[in-house]
């Protein structure tokens, strides 16, 4: 069985997003469309379905650094703050996205929270294996030297 390991977490992060598209408790909030992703951006994504990206992306950093809190994902999505003259500093990434994304995947109950910060339920555990596992048997078709792996 292949696992989030196992695979490019490019390729698994967009998978899920189509998957949390047909979830009806995952849905970006109305102000989605102006926001940017921190205070080290300059502009909003460029991506219409950049929530669904996102979340997906959370969920999967949970799999794998479970139990984590809000403080870390905002520092995982956190950039160099462009301040002009001055050197770059590192800001952290917004904290209202990640917590309503997780909010979001608590709902649809693919993460839980825990007195220690969030782990990923049993079914967002099948959601993300299953998904790697149809990835894995893709890339095996198309390369067979990678069944070995």
């Amino acid at each position: 069985m292949a696992t989030v390991y196992d695979v490019p977490p490019d390729m698994l992060i967009q998978r899920v997003a189509e998957k949390l598209k047909e979830m009806e408790e995952i849905k970006p909030p109305e102000w989605a469309v102006y926001v940017k992703t921190g205070v080290h951006k300059e502009r909003s994504p460029e991506q219409d379905d950049w929530w669904y990206v996102r979340a997906a992306a959370i969920l999967r950093k949970v799999y794998i650094n479970q139990p984590v809190g809000i403080e870390r994902l905002r520092t995982a999505y956190g950039g160099r703050k462009n301040r002009g003259v001055k050197p770059e500093k590192f800001r952290k990434g917004s904290g209202s996205i990640v917590r309503k994304a997780l909010q979001q995947l608590e709902k649809a109950g693919l993460v839980k929270k825990t007195d220690k910060g969030r782990v990923v339920t049993p079914q967002g555990k099948a959601l993300l294996d299953k998904t790697a596992a149809e990835i894995k048997k893709e890339l095996v078709n198309e390369i067979p030297a990678l069944a070995k792996y």
